[in-house]
């Protein structure tokens, strides 16, 4: 088995441990910053191995089948980012991940559900087109669609998209339900007692989906990571630094409308990330 091979095999496994580590030193920074006692550090992987536990029930086999391919598609999309696959192939395969959790919860008849879905839609046409800048990003910086060139880059990607890195901040915000933005659902206490896109998920369909999450957690910092990929130690600051700022707005914002989202994704950030890709092609 070659080295990459056992490189993606190896973050397959390691990212949802990782990413629930993540996910629960949120729960515990965040309580804190609120005067909360909150869950403990693990909380995350208790949730999960309660919900495998309990009986599966759902209301259709379709959203089960989702459920399956959300998870899978999630994985498959780690697996690429560790072994430095091609970053096109990967958007696709991050934005097919997302549109199967949003139709599996538009395969039930509950408007709650259906709500977060459109919801979740309507994140993905606001920071899409950010990510395909920064893949665009990529290429300009290194003549190359594949992540393997980012690893083996002369110099880091922040130097060259510094604009683009900003951008993406609002990217990583959107995608781990962070306030202005936590609109589809949100496992803090802040967020509405209807859970939005997975309130008809139950037992271990939605431990599958909460065991994406903690692949998404990951995924995300570990993308942030690629903008210092030529040094593993600075990759990792990089990647906590993020982690510290979407933490740290979370707590200082209020959750907004949906339309101010659109709005603002596309007008500042998507401006943001434009001019820094207008500049790298005329430099």
């Amino acid at each position: 088995m070659s080295t990459r091979m056992t490189l993606g095999l190896a973050a397959v496994v390691l990212a949802p441990i990782v990413g629930g580590l993540i996910r629960g030193l949120d729960r515990v920074l965040t309580a804190r910053l609120q005067g909360r006692q909150g869950p403990p550090l693990l909380q995350p992987f208790f949730d999960i191995i309660k919900l495998f536990q309990k009986e599966p029930v759902v209301v259709n086999r379709t959203q089960v089948f989702y459920a399956y391919l959300h998870l899978a598609l999630i994985a498959l999309a780690t697996f690429m980012l560790a072994t430095g696959g091609d970053a096109l192939m990967l958007l696709f395969i991050l934005a097919f991940s997302t549109l199967a959790l949003v139709i599996g919860a538009m395969s039930v008849r509950s408007p709650f559900s259906r709500i977060g879905a459109q919801r979740e839609i309507v994140m993905m046409v606001a920071y899409e087109p950010i990510l395909i800048l920064m893949v665009i990003g990529f290429y300009l910086a290194n003549g190359s669609f594949r992540l393997q060139s980012v690893y083996e880059a002369s110099r880091p990607m922040l130097l060259s998209l510094p604009l683009v890195f900003i951008a993406y901040l609002s990217v990583v915000m959107i995608k781990f339900q962070k306030s202005p933005f936590d609109l589809a659902t949100s496992h803090h206490a802040h967020q509405e007692i209807v859970k939005g896109v997975t309130l008809e998920f139950a037992g271990p369909y939605l431990g599958m989906i909460e065991l994406a999450h903690c692949y998404e957690a990951a995924f995300f910092l570990g993308l942030a990571g690629l903008f210092w990929a030529t040094n593993a130690w600075m990759a990792a600051l990089l990647a906590a630094g993020v982690f510290a700022v979407t933490l740290l707005l979370d707590n200082l914002c209020a959750r907004l409308t949906t339309h101010w989202m659109f709005r603002f994704m596309w007008t500042v950030v998507f401006g943001l990330a434009l001019t820094n890709i207008i500049w790298l092609y005329w430099r």
